[in-house]
């Protein structure tokens, strides 16, 4: 098996535009180079070329070594190290070959070689005293032509740069301007990190799909959404209607929104479980004890901020009235606050057990998976 372990020069113009093969022959070029340049990069790409045929050859493969120049830049570069490349594949017949290079720009040639024989590595030297500059230099270039990195970051800091002098002059406060840049610079930021963009790029697919499908989910995501909402809007109506601290304003709100949110929350996920009884022959354990969660935490969140909100006087102890049913009659009596508290809490410790017992009831019944769902 014959490897060509080639060096591409694009700008070197060596030995009259042929290529340069052998080893006495390219060790004579790197005297030739160091002694007129000796500072510059193509003597190690050369030296470099040497070790790599030297370990070829240690594997037991045979390895012609070559170096083939360009003369300068452009289109006539380019076609001379592809003619130089013909004429080596040509003569030598080579199974395989390795590129060495010493720049980003000598890299741009590496798919003339591909394109007329098999490319197993490209070993690209960069000389140690200049690593940080061909580093940061080969980072950047490679940033700068991914068009996505581009749009992510670049677009930001130049819609940032724009409209800095326009803020300030429209604001004429310097603070304002960094705190308006500074604000949509984050929201975009969360946008990106948490992967906004693409969950609403996927949500029209979803969408169309549900209807499609016939999902009862749909439908209840939609009623799910409305009575969030409505449990929203009364929480806050009830908070803007009184003036108290900010804990129990968040108490107030908490107790007359979570019944609504629960409501919410049970809905979808009911129509997640008819969805999932409908289309799977096994249904997860995870779908099976969500109704029961969301009504156990609405109903113990619901617990303690009745229990604040009745010890800082906002709402009045729970009273039975008296009441009469046929030939039992039941004396009207208060309930304690603590006595509140604690059947809010039992009550959602039951229904969470309830759906446990439910769900392993039906696990026994259908053999029902206990992996969790995929999100």
């Amino acid at each position: 098996m014959t490897t060509l372990v080639v060096c591409v020069d694009r700008g070197g113009g060596l030995a009259d535009g042929e290529p340069v093969v052998g080893r006495d022959a390219i060790e004579a070029l790197v005297m030739q180079v160091g002694v007129a340049d000796p500072e510059t990069s193509r003597v190690n790409s050369f030296l470099e070329t040497l070790r790599v045929a030297d370990d070829v050859e240690v594997d037991g493969e045979e390895a012609v070594v070559a170096v083939v120049s360009g003369g300068g830049d452009g289109v006539d570069a380019d076609r001379a190290v592809a003619r130089q490349t013909d004429q080596l594949v040509a003569e030598y017949d080579p199974d395989s070959a390795v590129v060495v290079t010493d720049s980003a720009e000598d890299e741009r040639l590496v798919p003339i070689v591909e394109s007329r024989i098999r490319v197993d590595a490209v070993d690209r030297v960069v000389v140690r005293q200049s690593h940080d500059i061909e580093s940061t230099y080969y980072v950047l270039k490679q940033f700068l032509a991914d068009e996505e990195l581009r749009a992510t970051v670049l677009v930001p800091i130049g819609a940032a740069l724009l409209a800095f002098p326009v803020l300030l002059l429209l604001a004429d406060s310097l603070t304002v301007a960094v705190s308006a840049i500074a604000a949509v610079i984050g929201v975009f930021l969360l946008y990106k990190g948490l992967g906004v963009d693409d969950w609403l790029a996927a949500l029209p697919g979803a969408v169309r799909d549900a209807f499609y499908s016939g999902q009862v989910s749909l439908v209840t995501y939609v009623v799910g959404a409305g009575l969030a909402t409505v449990g929203l809007f009364a929480g806050a109506i009830d908070v803007s209607n009184t003036t108290a601290s900010p804990v129990i304003l968040g108490m107030r709100f908490v107790f007359v929104a979570v019944p609504w949110l629960a409501l919410a929350a049970l809905t979808a996920s009911t129509g997640r479980l008819t969805d999932e009884f409908l289309a799977e022959d096994h249904v997860t354990n995870a779908f099976l004890n969500l109704p029961f969660g969301v009504v156990a935490v609405g109903l113990v969140v619901r617990g303690f901020s009745a229990y604040f909100l009745e010890r800082a006087g906002e709402i009045a102890p729970l009273t039975i009235p008296a009441t009469s049913l046929g030939p039992v009659s039941i004396v009207g009596f208060g309930v304690s606050v603590w006595t509140r508290l604690a059947v809010y809490v039992l009550l959602g410790i039951a229904i969470s057990l309830g759906g446990v017992r439910f769900s392993a009831y039906v696990t026994a019944d259908e053999g029902v998976d206990e992996e969790l769902p995929e999100s």
